[in-house]
């Protein structure tokens, strides 16, 4: 009996509580509706002595979302209009010039051909990339024997380690570099990366006809003729030193070439020592230059507007004319290159400093960078190379000796999305390797089996000879570059007395 009345005690309260909450919310919104004015913001003020229920009201709420459409309407059409400038908007600041965002290419470091972001829904406001994602970025070198060999891997290590896109390589070599090259190369077996050889010795004729004084010998003339040397169809490239190192991607470079604006033919960074303004001791005579110079360790050729040009007379002249009096080059094909500047200074675009920091005797390259970020490509153009002095040398020796020893085989690495000529070898080793079974005790060795090592002929000076017998002893060795220089001591001590070859795998 007792739950029975319960039953009916929760009944009725629950009645009652559903009759009092729709008529306390009726209540409360009839007295915010006498009590609230809403703020004149538009003609809906009118609609407040409109009665309230029936025809009244629907034309009321048509009236209303009429009005909210037409101030939608009036917002998209200010939103879409673009900002006017500050000096529209305060004529007295017309001196200050457009204060709207800017952006560059990067790795430029100047404000050339800075363009203005148009804020809105101009397709403006997006940034292309100057180079395309799978652009092939040129590369020309000269080198030629066994020395420049060695040092031109530790600058192509350095280039693949930061690259992005496909890398062709140009070498103009002698016999010598181009037989240890494209071993090299083809041992290597890095993916879109592509090599040609031009035969540095049907180059020579062009400008044996130069005296130089420079160490580098003729070799270091052979850059004056890259337009006659090079593929008729290639309209630019960039051309270095082989005692260069990279710290940055050499696509940052290549976007500099968007930058040439006239007839500017020649990326080159100024020089920075003090050679061409003559001051250096007494009686130093440099060639004429454009004020301290330029340095031709890292140059961007656009071979098309040289050729134009007719580039290979423009120099030819200015060599001619100025040996009569200079009588020979002491920097090779850069006194040369400046002679012609100086006389046509429209040809040059003059690069940032940091593109060609130079670690030569009496330089000014400290001045280049503040931060390691600011650096981009370190030149060893002394003769005296690693052991040039410097304030922070033993950083950038570091950081040479880091690509030096670098393992090369870690750079056999796939572009992600860009498509590479089909390499039946590589195809066919991966193929291998993967049919091997990973968790068998065994699996390095069997690994080591098929590993294709990249190999370095004549790693060290030697003049081979095949012996006619054919008795010719090969020593094949695996170690670490400090230990590489007690080779010649080791076969010394064994007493080999046939030929030796050498060939060092890495």
């Amino acid at each position: 009996m007792l739950g029975m009345c319960r039953g009916r005690r929760k009944f009725l309260v629950a009645s009652l509580a559903l009759l009092f909450i729709p008529a306390l919310t009726w209540l409360y919104l009839s007295v915010g509706s006498f009590q609230v004015k809403p703020l004149p913001l538009s003609p809906l003020e009118a609609l407040s002595s409109t009665p309230v229920g029936g025809a009244g009201e629907r034309q009321a709420l048509e009236l209303r979302v009429r009005v909210v459409e037409e101030e939608n309407r009036a917002l998209r059409r200010e939103l879409s209009r673009p900002p006017r400038s500050p000096s529209a908007q305060h004529p007295s600041n017309n001196h200050r010039g457009n204060q709207s965002r800017t952006h560059s290419e990067e790795g430029t470091g100047d404000n050339e051909s800075q363009k203005a972001v148009t804020v809105g829904n101009s397709s403006d406001c997006v940034r292309h990339p100057v180079v395309d994602k799978c652009e092939t970025i040129h590369v020309a070198i000269v080198c030629a024997g066994y020395n420049a060999s060695r040092d031109v891997v530790t600058l192509v290590k350095s280039v693949l380690f930061h690259r992005r896109n496909p890398l062709h390589f140009h070498f103009i070599t002698d016999s010598i570099a181009q037989q240890i090259l494209s071993s090299l190369f083809h041992t290597w077996m890095v993916p879109a990366v592509r090599v040609d050889f031009y035969d540095a010795d049907e180059l020579k004729s062009e400008v044996s006809w130069i005296p130089n004084k420079h160490y580098s010998g003729i070799y270091g003339l052979m850059k004056l003729v890259l337009t006659k040397t090079l593929p008729s169809d290639l309209q630019r490239v960039i051309v270095l030193d082989t005692d260069i190192t990279f710290a940055t991607d050499i696509a940052e470079l290549w976007a500099v070439f968007h930058k040439f604006k006239g007839q500017q033919v020649l990326g080159l960074v100024e020089n920075q020592s003090d050679w061409y303004l003559g001051n250096l001791w007494k009686n130093h005579r440099p060639w004429p230059a454009l004020g301290r110079g330029f340095n031709t360790g890292v140059i961007l050729l656009l071979l098309d507007r040289l050729r134009k040009l007719r580039w290979e007379q423009m120099w030819r002249l200015t060599a001619e004319r100025e040996l009569m009096s200079m009588l020979s080059t002491s920097l090779a094909d850069q006194d040369i290159f400046n002679a012609v500047i100086k006389q046509n200074p429209f040809l040059v675009h003059q690069l940032p400093c940091f593109w060609n920091v130079q670690l030569s005797d009496h330089t000014r390259s400290e001045k280049c960078y503040k931060d390691v970020s600011d650096l981009k490509v370190i030149h060893w153009n002394s003769p005296k190379k690693l052991r040039v002095k410097n304030k922070h040398v033993e950083f950038f020796r570091n950081l040479y000796l880091t690509f030096l020893e670098y393992d090369g085989n870690l750079l056999r690495r796939e572009l992600f999305g860009c498509p590479s000529e089909a390499d039946h070898n590589s195809e066919n080793l991966q193929k291998t390797l993967s049919e091997l079974d990973e968790d068998d005790p065994c699996y390095e060795f069997r690994r080591e089996r098929f590993t294709v090592h990249r190999t370095h002929l004549y790693f060290l000076h030697y003049e081979y000879k095949p012996s006619s017998d054919n008795t010719d002893v090969t020593l094949v060795a695996q170690l670490s570059m400090d230990r590489c220089w007690f080779t010649p001591t080791l076969t010394e001590s064994v007493k080999i007395t046939t030929p030796r070859t050498f060939e060092l795998l890495g």
